[in-house]
């Protein structure tokens, strides 16, 4: 699963991309001009940026008339989730076998 990971974190490591996410936080489908507005980038910064997301398939797009429209994919968040949630667990393990010997030792 980490190799499988490693696209979404990746993905995830950039601001820009990081406030593409969180304006389609509401499930709501938006175009790639609502997506750039007031951000810091232009349309075509958001369409590489989205492109992005799209392969680490974070987000997924459709074609509507002349446009696309994006949306999160819950499947890709899911995903990123539950790596996250086995890593604390085996950080909790570690940290737990760590403080036993210590109080042991």
């Amino acid at each position: 699963m980490p190799a499988a990971a490693a696209p979404v974190f990746a993905a995830l490591g950039d601001r820009n991309r990081l406030l593409l996410l969180s304006r389609l936080g509401d499930a709501r489908p938006r175009s790639i001009a609502e997506l750039a507005d007031r951000l810091p980038m232009t349309r075509q910064g958001a369409t590489k940026h989205l492109r992005i997301l799209e392969r680490a398939g974070m987000v997924s797009s459709e074609r509507r008339g002349r446009e696309n429209r994006y949306v999160i994919d819950p499947l890709g968040i899911a995903a990123a989730k539950s790596y996250l949630e086995r890593a604390s667990r085996q950080w909790d393990g570690a940290v737990a076998r760590l403080k036993a010997l210590v109080e042991d030792g």
